[in-house]
């Protein structure tokens, strides 16, 4: 006798997931707000407000400068903004306030359960709430998550979005307190916390919870399961950690939290911010050197590598695209860049072990040279001539030469040469498209061509004889 199988269930689809997350975020939304608004009071809750939005868009471009060697899409920014302003907060708030009501009954004194709660506790729930916007991108949006620098980023969107929540909070409640004491502006507890909050430490949040990012982007370029769960974990552990020392700070004396902002917080800040800068640059390293396979095997112009490798480069190409082409050309531009840029990391990506199956490796590397294809007769000219314009090419250099750089590009791996039935020899499994090349001249306007469609893909063989990824 057979047993029959029982059919396995279906995992919903990515629309169900986006209506269901967007109904969470609604619904979140609309509780936050008005318990917020119930314990400031209305004027108090637009003063907070106000106050609060201050500092969300420096910082919000500040994470957006670091990502845009290869941009996350705004709309997943956004929902990790709205997650942390939204779903982390009231997490936050109602498990606060349910654990310092338990520790003041259990312990008949409501001071010392403040102090406890806002050290053993608050770190705990709010870097845990907000550390599940970051897993639900790193599980569900993983072609977007290729490595720290991505795990930096939606790190502060959601801590910036959690700290504006919680300032409008903090402001709002100075600012009843400081219309039933009558105080001045200047005496008030408003502008008291208005300075420590927003003036010293607008970065806090972010400062925490980036370790928490960079432990999952660690984890995304990981080929060794164990690491991929511990990294998180490990980085989730150091943002509770500094969470608790830094609440705990005004337990260590009367200059205990100047003593912790200026040892612990600042030169804190430094370390990431120079992190941060070192992964810019490494990740646009690994573009050019990603990049320069594909132009080997004929996919890109030789010229092209360079300027996908800088982001000064970049922004021209687009703007000579708009100037020629309009707005519809910028965008192609722009689009080409981003497919470039998400080519490169998905090789980097795979060549140094991340989660990444065969198939998916093969289909997105597919879709996105098919994507490069549609728009290479537009953007390749663009791109050639911003490389020239910004002075990355040699003098005397020729674009139907292979690409030559002045610090020779290291891909992981030995390449080994192999002919494809369509095109030109390549790096292992790099397939050769069949095309024209598009003239590149160095003054006057460009002039795109259209170039022959390439012939069928197969699945990149990675250097290094692991075989197909």
């Amino acid at each position: 006798m057979f047993r029959a199988l029982r059919p396995v269930p279906a995992r919903p689809s990515g629309t169900v997931r986006t209506c269901v997350l967007l109904v969470l975020l609604a619904g979140t939304g609309i509780a936050i707000l008005e318990l917020v608004r119930e314990q400031t009071g209305t004027p108090g809750f637009f003063v907070g407000l106000g106050l609060a939005l201050l500092p969300v868009v420096p910082l919000m471009a500040a994470f957006r400068w670091l990502g845009r060697a290869a941009p996350a899409p705004w709309s997943q920014l956004l929902f990790c903004f709205a997650w942390g302003a939204c779903t982390a907060a009231l997490i936050a708030i109602l498990a606060n306030n349910f654990a310092t009501q338990w520790i003041a009954a259990a312990t008949a004194d409501p001071s010392e359960a403040d102090q406890l709660g806002s050290v053993a506790i608050a770190p705990v729930v709010e870097e845990s709430a907000k550390a599940a916007a970051l897993l639900l991108v790193f599980m569900f949006r993983r072609r977007h998550f290729t490595g720290p620098a991505d795990g930096f980023v939606v790190a502060g969107f959601t801590a910036i979005g959690f700290a504006f929540t919680e300032n409008i909070l903090y402001l709002g409640n100075a600012f009843v307190q400081d219309l039933a004491d009558g105080t001045g502006v200047l005496d008030s507890v408003t502008a008291a916390t208005f300075f420590v909050r927003i003036v010293l430490s607008p970065f806090a949040h972010p400062l925490f919870t980036v370790l928490t990012g960079l432990g999952f982007g660690a984890a995304a370029v990981s080929a060794r399961r164990p690491r991929r769960i511990f990294l998180p974990l490990l980085g989730l552990a150091l943002a509770m950690g500094m969470h608790a020392l830094w609440n705990g700070s005004s337990r260590f004396g009367d200059h205990g939290f100047y003593v912790v902002y200026s040892c612990v917080m600042v030169p804190l800040f430094g370390l990431l911010v120079w992190v941060a800068v070192r992964i810019r640059r490494s990740r646009l390293r690994a573009v050019a050197g990603e990049l320069a396979l594909y132009a080997a095997a004929g996919w890109l112009a030789p010229a092209e590598v360079p300027a996908l490798a800088s982001m000064p480069a970049r922004s021209l190409a687009r703007s000579l695209a708009r100037r020629s082409g309009g707005r519809a050309a910028g965008r192609a531009v722009a689009r080409y860049e981003a497919d470039a840029v998400a080519l490169a990391l998905l090789r980097n990506r795979a060549r140094r072990g991340g989660l990444l199956r065969e198939a998916d490796f093969a289909g997105r590397e597919r879709e996105l040279l098919d994507r490069l294809w549609q728009r290479r007769a537009t953007a390749g000219p663009a791109l050639a001539r911003a490389a020239v314009m910004e002075e990355l090419l040699p003098p005397a250099f020729d674009p139907s030469e292979p690409f030559r750089p002045s610090e020779p590009l290291r891909p992981s791996g030995p390449l080994q040469p192999s002919e494809s039935a369509a095109g030109p020899t390549g790096p292992v499994g790099l397939p050769g498209p069949r095309r024209q090349e598009p003239s590149v001249r160095r003054s006057g306007p460009w002039t795109p061509t259209t170039p022959a469609g390439p012939s069928s893909i197969r699945p990149c063989v990675l250097p290094g004889g692991d075989g197909v990824r």
